[in-house]
């Protein structure tokens, strides 16, 4: 059967979409673990932790279905790349899943007892479900522009050659205090918006402004460190975009120090990301500055938008490159689903990704407004 879409074009789409899925994930449940990693720090009491816990109360298990069509997409459209990610990172993707596991279970028992040790005990729960997995996807994202040690045999049969305690080099390191300076900016900016005017904002300015500062030194950091520090891949020869999905097929990867800054040269528009990357940032260090809470929201959402962005349109169209064997790395062009699988899948996106949007806007219409400690008193219900 002939699909109207021919099979390079569904590869660039799916591309697309897995990223845009990833970008809502940032851009939705960031800031619910911005704002956990920021609890303890924002709140001094226990009326002020309640009133920051109620700021993402009602919407972060909402939150939280971009993270699962995002692993669900990258299951469905590029099967490679979830098995060997799946396997290679296991120990690191267990501590991850612990920490998420951690953070729902924080926010349903924390106000089941008035005790404060118990409600202290949940509110660092809550702090480690947010910092955790905002530190450790940084980390992976480091990774991923550094190379997974990877490779494929014959058979298509995947060995990781690494460690879990080799995830956490320097460069990765700095690419997972880049994730959680960004969004704890964002969370931040989230307090600005949705908590009543007081002790709690004024705190989450301050803390917001030098999270907005090291965004911004990291993430030029981490430019400098990929344009000057031997890193990136490049595709020797040329690939096929419609061939078949065996990374062992085709034009074959290597090494190439500075790769990653070969598509801004070819597609110009790219910079964009960047540059939304530092603006953004800039945007939003100048509404915590002058108390502008939707200026300081709308920039920490364009810088996480544009860094986030910034990795995928760097590697195109690498998605895990191989550091052991580059050979082995998985590319938009040799990694995917079959042909049929891309097209029905989009099909079934772009019928079910407008409602979610839909309902999304729906409930975040409904549930708008300032969390206060005086609704604590009218409603004894909340967290």
């Amino acid at each position: 059967m002939e699909l109207p879409i021919d099979y390079a074009t569904l590869r660039v789409i799916w591309w697309a979409l897995v990223g845009i899925l990833l970008i809502g994930f940032a851009l939705t449940d960031g800031f619910d673990m911005g704002v956990g990693t920021l609890l303890p720090f924002v709140a001094k009491d226990d009326a002020e932790r309640r009133m920051v816990i109620n700021t993402v109360g009602p919407t972060w298990e909402g939150n939280q279905v971009w993270f699962i069509l995002g692993g669900g997409a990258i299951f469905a459209a590029w099967p490679f790349v979830y098995a060997i990610t799946f396997s290679g990172f296991y120990l690191a993707l267990f501590v991850v899943l612990s920490a998420m596991i951690l953070r729902p279970v924080s926010f349903k028992y924390r106000s089941k007892r008035p005790n404060a040790k118990w409600r202290s005990f949940w509110d660092w729960g809550l702090f480690v479900g947010g910092f955790v997995p905002v530190l450790c996807f940084g980390v992976a994202l480091g990774n991923v522009l550094q190379g997974a040690p990877f490779r494929l045999d014959t058979d298509l049969r995947a060995f990781y050659e690494g460690s879990f305690i080799g995830l956490f080099s320097p460069f990765a390191l700095l690419c997972g205090l880049l994730s959680v300076s960004m969004l704890v900016l964002h969370g931040a900016a989230w307090l600005t918006v949705k908590a009543e005017d007081g002790p709690v904002t004024e705190r989450a300015r301050r803390i917001g402004e030098i999270a907005g500062l090291a965004s911004i030194v990291l993430f030029a950091a981490g430019g400098f460190w990929v344009a000057f520090g031997g890193m990136g891949f490049r595709i020797e020869g040329l690939a096929d975009a419609a061939g078949p999905s065996n990374p062992l097929r085709g034009a074959a990867a290597v090494r190439a120090p500075g790769a990653w800054l070969d598509n801004y040269g070819r597609h110009g528009w790219m910079i964009i990301a960047p540059v939304l990357g530092f603006l953004g940032a800039a945007l939003a260090l100048y509404g915590m500055r002058f108390n502008k809470a939707w200026a300081a929201f709308g920039g920490s959402s364009a810088s996480t938008f544009g860094i986030v962005a910034t990795v995928g349109v760097s590697m195109f169209p690498f998605i895990l490159p191989s550091s052991y064997d580059p050979r082995s790395s998985l590319t938009v062009w040799n990694a995917s689903s079959t042909h049929l699988t891309l097209f029905v899948m989009m099909i079934v996106t772009a019928v079910f990704l407008p409602l979610i949007l839909l309902y999304t806007a729906w409930v975040y219409k409904v549930l708008w407004g300032k969390s206060t400690t005086g609704a604590l008193v009218t409603n004894p219900d909340l967290y």
